[in-house]
């Protein structure tokens, strides 16, 4: 095995994680798997060990760029725009606060909220028109991304169904995160793909709510809109280094905030939506009503 990996040096130890390392370091493991490299001969190939890329890929180290360069090559990425964009990123990673309110621009390879998501402990999440993502049947994801229309859906539909299917993996491994979802009550009597498929979607949710690191609670049509104007997600990690972040779509792309006043004031009313959301028993509850009633 090669040397040149000093365990804990202070290239290694600079400046802790952050968001953007997680990310790149994720991209990094999914780019290595898909050209079935181990981490050993990864490693060896930048001139370190396998722990190194290890760490690389959990985001626990500063990423220097004439390594990811060479991993790059050795992963088969020889796209000049990607890797021009990939690096870019390396050298972004090392300036703190990149994720203030930063546009989601990325190329389509570069799934950045998902490796948000796999690094985090805990998600918080609240939905006022579907079914959160990572709690959707496939038949409920297609019906969205085709817009209704799923007969007709295109290999880059199916593609997007089949990374939301993907994601869901994350709640059902090792160290999974604890995922807490709060709905509008309306979520569950919109007809998206109609009523088998709202059905199932329900029948979904009181299975993977029954037991496991979900909770759901439901606000009824009562206190629908008073605590938020729109649905938000707060991504809250294990690591001292890194913030919390709330992740926020929209049309043309999303906004990550991370400032101590915008994370107190989502954290204040995600409190509230709570408070006004039923129990997760009495959410339970209602879902079977719903669903004797369908």
């Amino acid at each position: 095995m090669a040397t040149g990996d000093p365990e804990g040096s202070a290239t290694e130890r600079d400046g802790g994680p952050t968001a953007l390392r997680i990310v790149l370091g994720s991209q990094l493991r999914r780019l290595r798997e898909g050209a079935e490299i181990s981490r050993a001969d990864a490693g060896y190939a930048i001139r370190g060990s396998e722990s190194k890329i290890s760490r690389m890929e959990l985001g626990r180290v500063g990423l220097k760029e004439r390594d990811v360069s060479d991993l790059l090559t050795m992963y088969g990425m020889t796209d000049a725009d990607a890797r021009d964009k990939f690096l870019a990123m390396v050298r972004r990673s090392n300036a703190p606060g990149w994720w203030h309110r930063y546009t989601d621009l990325m190329p389509d390879w570069f799934q950045d909220y998902v490796g948000l998501e796999e690094a985090a402990s805990r998600i918080l999440t609240y939905e006022t028109q579907f079914v959160p993502g990572l709690l959707q049947t496939e038949a409920y994801a297609m019906a969205i991304a085709s817009h209704g229309r799923p007969e007709l859906a295109g290999p880059p539909v199916k593609r997007r169904v089949s990374l939301r299917m993907q994601r869901q993996k994350v709640m059902f491994r090792p160290g999974a995160p604890r995922l807490w979802a709060v709905i509008d009550e309306s979520v569950l009597h919109r007809p998206i793909g109609g009523r088998q498929v709202l059905l199932d979607q329900i029948e979904h949710l009181l299975s993977v709510t029954k037991d496991g690191p979900i909770t759901l609670q439901i606000v009824p049509y009562q206190l629908s809109g008073y605590a938020a104007e729109g649905p938000f997600t707060m991504l809250r990690f294990s690591e001292r280094d890194l913030p919390d972040i709330v992740y926020l779509e929209h049309l043309a792309g999303a906004l990550y905030l991370d400032k101590r006043e915008e994370l107190e004031v989502y954290s204040r009313v995600f409190d509230r939506l709570t408070v006004d959301a039923e129990t997760p028993d009495r959410s339970r509850q209602l879902l079977m009503k719903i669903r004797a009633d369908l």
